[in-house]
């Protein structure tokens, strides 16, 4: 057994990243250890790599949509099993003892955050992403992936998928639900690229009828391919009179420095839901609540996903054969990956395959 990881480590910021042998977390009665087969890349790589978010503890491995095949586990792990492959998303850890993680929200818990990357353990340890070979965390933040979806595949959902997903499915939305899906692929330092395809995917899967939203026609075409039935350009008047109050729900994965709360107010049906996962570096216009009052709607903000939703996620995603839009690089091609990635090549997620 090793306690080491090879990864590729971002040493300071603005510097490529460099292979280095790391030390793992201490092993304990919790503990998964995997093989990586692959990693999804994020926006929140970037931020992290480039401080955007606060200092980063250098040398630091990113990468939190990870897949491997796990080669060992602790004494109290229940939910996978030496052989399996297990998923891991953006969170590594939650106490598990606070009010919020015993009502099953353990992705709020209130006493302790540890992200798969960037974080410390509270033993002090840090915690590494999956830019590498190995990962070890613990179990109850590892999710078993389904024998009839591929690993490059199942490692894009790990962050973007739960994300998209979680809300569509705590707010209802079911084969009578119209729903706007906003930021088909843009704004990747928002860290949301790719989260409007997965939106645009589980709500079809679930049976609604999806409409896509942007400020221009420029991905009408990316919109109907993804299986979109409409298409709306929010800064075309008669597109946005067609469905004013028509929506049941809008998902909002990304938007432009423009964005207006009446546009949106006005496509929204009585009790309609604005479920937002957008978190752009400028602040959203000021609320005037008596829109929001006259038609009773709901705005609401949604961070990844507990355990229990990470799993039940994965698994409609394999029921429903949803396939996500990758395209895969060598792990050693990692730098190069970095660079198409902050040119914003991704159509729309980029995996890491070692």
């Amino acid at each position: 057994m090793t306690d080491t990881l090879t990864g590729w480590a971002a040493t300071t910021k603005d510097a490529p990243l460099v292979q280095m042998q790391l030390p793992l977390p201490q092993w304990n009665e919790h503990s998964v250890d995997m093989d990586i087969s692959h990693c999804g890349m994020c926006g929140s790589d970037i931020h992290t790599l480039d401080e955007d978010w606060g200092p980063t503890a250098f040398p630091c491995v990113v990468g939190h949509e990870i897949v491997g095949i796990v080669t060992r586990v602790g004494d109290k792990v229940a939910n996978i099993k030496v052989g399996d492959r297990g998923g891991v998303g953006p969170l590594a850890y939650s106490c598990q003892e606070c009010d919020t993680c015993l009502e099953g929200h353990q992705n709020c818990c209130e006493r302790v955050f540890v992200g798969t990357y960037n974080g410390n353990y509270p033993n002090g340890d840090k915690s590494f992403g999956g830019y590498a070979d190995k990962w070890r965390g613990d179990g109850r933040w590892v999710f078993k992936v389904p024998d009839n979806m591929s690993s490059a595949d199942a490692s894009s959902f790990f962050c973007a998928g739960v994300t998209s997903y979680a809300p569509l499915k705590k707010f209802n939305v079911n084969e009578k639900s119209v729903v706007g899906v906003l930021g088909l692929g843009k704004l990747l330092f928002a860290c949301h690229r790719g989260l409007g395809h997965f939106g645009v995917l589980f709500a079809k899967a679930m049976g609604a009828t999806v409409i896509g939203l942007s400020h221009n026609d420029n991905k009408k075409e990316t919109a109907k391919e993804l299986g979109c039935d409409d298409y709306i350009n929010t800064h075309n008047e008669f597109d946005l009179a067609r469905y004013r109050k028509k929506f049941t729900h809008i998902l909002c994965t990304g938007t432009g420095s423009d964005f207006q709360w009446s546009t949106y107010y006005n496509l929204l049906h009585i009790n309609g839901h604005f479920m937002n996962v957008a978190a752009p570096e400028w602040k959203f216009p000021e609320i005037i609540p008596i829109q929001f009052i006259t038609q009773q709607i709901s705005i609401s903000g949604s961070a990844a996903g507990s355990p229990a939703t990470m799993q039940e996620m994965i698994n409609f995603a394999a029921e429903k054969e949803i396939k996500p839009w990758i395209t895969t690089y060598k792990m050693s091609d990692v730098n190069t990956a970095i660079s198409d990635l902050r040119a914003g090549k991704p159509r729309f997620r980029f995996v890491l395959e070692n």
